[in-house]
């Protein structure tokens, strides 16, 4: 138990004095190997052997941040840009809420998760300061759009993560259709809607001023000669690229080759100069880099408190709290799922060991089927939101961030902290008592 507490602790506070995440996460790994009595070299080690788990989603978050550099070099996005001005200058809330909404066609809908983040985000954050929008609104509206409708809609990415749940569930003993998860879900789920109308509408609803910082916005060579004012050709076939990786990315589903596709083609169609491919991948990886080493790091840490079972420890230890259904049982459970996903920073990865350890807790303290649900699913989302680790923090900070203005623990991950696991957290807890 302690294991696990120590070393989310040690990656949290770190982050919070503005450690680098990358760093705070390996000494949080190290810090788990030797609670767990390995010795430094072992632990080492075996953060290293962890972080193959996400070298898949890594890649892809490079070839994305190509993807965008070019789409972005295309001029596009100026057009986008010069229309959303034209149309919703002074409607701060409107913008924001916009912003969530088309986050979450993102999971359901059109499920490209956070691939559109990169490529929306960065060409308008010069709008959001001529606007002076909080970033932090807009950071919070995104990473809503990330989580609610998976946990509450059972349609794309909230069917991947409603059939985990049931999956789960069924094989350690507590039979759970997959079409009734959605029941369950909903009280918690409307505990996020009012956490981001609450940071939207009052956190953050005032003016802010830009940071003064200097601009570091991605600028590709030659991207000074597009002209961003009308849309062309260039900006046409542009548009054909971007469909035609959706098309591929959902058929194949693999946002690797869904990038690679939208590349090849901006180049076949000449809307990237051959010669400027150096200058795009170089950006790209500017753009994007540092997410992608963060989820490798991620999944070194996570890999540790599985082999060590430092999290089978601390689920044991919470649960033997209590011997009943009640308040603080349930308390105890979401804020053991808190913790495990805070240090892991999935939620899909986060159900199955909260599953196969709280069904048989809960089959003995007499839980409703519903109730369990409401229970693993909640604990699995909650801290998702604000983890240093999650791709539903390190998704906008890549957006948000292109131009150095945006920090991603105190502008990302400490916002949607609290204005999404405390709700869920409350939501939870009366999701677990009234069904």
């Amino acid at each position: 138990m302690i294991t696990v507490l120590i070393s989310v602790f040690v990656m949290i506070l770190l982050s919070l004095f503005r450690v680098n995440v990358v760093l705070a996460i390996l000494f949080a790994g190290i810090t788990a190997g030797l609670m767990a009595g390995l010795n430094f070299s072992d632990s080492l080690e075996m953060v290293i052997e962890g972080m193959g788990g996400q070298a898949e989603t890594a890649l892809s978050y490079i070839l994305l941040g190509v993807f965008a550099v070019m789409i972005g070099y295309s001029g596009i996005t100026g057009v986008l840009v010069s229309f959303l001005l034209r149309v919703l200058r002074g409607k701060r809330g409107f913008l924001v809420m916009t912003i969530a909404a088309a986050a979450c066609l993102s999971q359901n809908l059109i499920p490209v998760h956070i691939a559109f983040i990169p490529i929306l985000i960065p060409p308008m954050l010069k709008l959001f300061d001529e606007m002076k929008i909080d970033r932090r609104a807009v950071a919070s509206a995104l990473t809503f759009g990330l989580k609610a409708p998976y946990v509450m809609i059972p349609a794309g990415f909230g069917f991947l993560f409603h059939k985990a749940i049931s999956e789960e569930m069924t094989a350690s003993g507590m039979d759970m259709p997959i079409q009734e998860i959605w029941k369950a879900m909903f009280i918690p789920g409307t505990g996020m809607i009012a956490g981001l109308l609450i940071a939207v509408f009052i956190t953050y609803r005032k003016a802010r001023e830009p940071i003064n910082k200097p601009d570091k916005t991605v600028d590709p060579a030659g991207s000074e000669e597009t002209d961003t004012a009308r849309f062309g050709m260039k900006q046409f076939l542009t548009v054909a690229a971007i469909t035609a990786a959706l098309v591929v990315q959902i058929a194949m589903d693999s946002l690797i080759y869904g990038a690679l596709i939208g590349i090849i083609l901006m180049f076949a169609f000449q809307v990237v100069p051959f010669r400027h491919g150096d200058d795009m991948v170089n950006d790209g990886v500017k753009l994007m880099g540092m997410i992608a080493f963060v989820m490798l790091m991620s999944s070194g840490f996570a890999n540790v408190l599985k082999e060590t079972g430092a999290v089978e420890e601390l689920v044991n230890s919470a649960t033997g709290i209590s011997s009943e259904a009640n308040v603080i049982t349930s308390a105890v459970m979401l804020l053991v799922g808190l913790i495990v996903t805070m240090g892991i920073g999935t939620s899909f990865g986060t159900v199955p060991i909260l599953a196969a350890l709280f069904v048989p807790f809960c089959l003995t303290v007499g839980y409703s089927p519903l109730a369990t649900t409401a229970l693993i699913g909640t604990a699995g989302a909650m801290g998702d939101a604000g983890s240093p680790a999650s791709d539903s923090t390190l998704g906008p900070t890549s957006g948000l961030n292109a131009d150095g203005r945006h920090h991603h623990i105190w502008d990302t991950c400490v916002p949607t902290f609290l204005h999404y696991n405390i709700p869920l957290f409350l939501f939870g807890l009366i999701a677990a008592a009234v069904l």
